[in-house]
């Protein structure tokens, strides 16, 4: 389902009645699980830490996920792997990915939509800070899920490193009269219309182009070209 028409599908949710009725080896994979709050456990992990056989803790798990007590979510950070995660926990954004990502996919289509969007804003106001693209974009309704400014600031860094868009400081005279002096604020590249092409920027041809998370991403951190799946399949290309 494509986020520019429905709400995030991820929803908040508390356990019913039916943990009650658990057996004791679901109690015990449950609070285990449980334990993990927004971070989730793998499979794997989860049978390092209780003294259960596989095929047990494997029909736990499905028992468990029949009543809604739990829910699986795909870890980028492990090349997709599922977490299971209690339901009345949201899962962390160093899971899930955050709003760039759905079910454990980067969401490509979503990104360029929103990068198309912000560089029509700036070039519509000749000369934009990040409030003025982020009030603009929440305006315009163009996405049902609520982005926060430092998404739109993702979004905006990415159209920087492809060169749609510079990055600058007003001087507060001529296009720069109506922000302060030494504000951030960018400016589109060329004069490309409105209907015309998107310029080709030097990472437009590899996942890194369209991934907001790319000012996140070192070669030892949780955001890294080690663990990145995309750049994996780009680089067997």
């Amino acid at each position: 389902m494509s986020r520019l028409q429905g709400p995030n599908s991820l929803k908040r949710k508390r356990p019913g009645s039916t943990s009650d009725s658990l057996t004791e080896h679901e109690r015990i994979v449950h609070d285990v699980i449980q334990s993990k709050q927004d971070m989730g456990i793998s499979q794997r992990d989860m049978k390092r830490e209780i003294n259960l056989p596989d095929n047990l803790v494997t029909k736990c798990l499905k028992s468990l996920l029949a009543k809604n007590l739990i829910k699986e979510v795909k870890n980028i950070q492990s090349r997709g792997r599922k977490h299971f995660i209690s339901v009345e926990f949201e899962p962390s954004t160093e899971i899930t990915g955050g709003a760039w990502y759905v079910e454990g996919s980067l969401d490509t289509e979503y990104i360029n939509v929103l990068k198309e969007q912000c560089w029509r804003k700036i070039y519509g106001l000749k000369v934009a800070t990040l409030e003025g693209v982020t009030d603009a974009i929440k305006r315009s309704n163009v996405s049902q899920i609520e982005l926060s400014k430092q998404q739109i600031e993702e979004i905006v860094k990415a159209l920087v490193l492809d060169n749609e868009v510079m990055e600058l400081k007003s001087s507060g005279t001529g296009e720069f009269a109506s922000i302060p002096v030494g504000r951030v604020c960018y400016k589109c590249i060329g004069k490309r219309g409105y209907g015309g092409e998107p310029k080709v920027g030097a990472l437009a041809s590899i996942p890194c182009g369209v991934c907001p998370q790319i000012s996140r991403c070192t070669p030892d951190g949780i955001i890294s070209p080690k663990t990145c799946v995309y750049y994996q399949k780009w680089l067997d290309f």
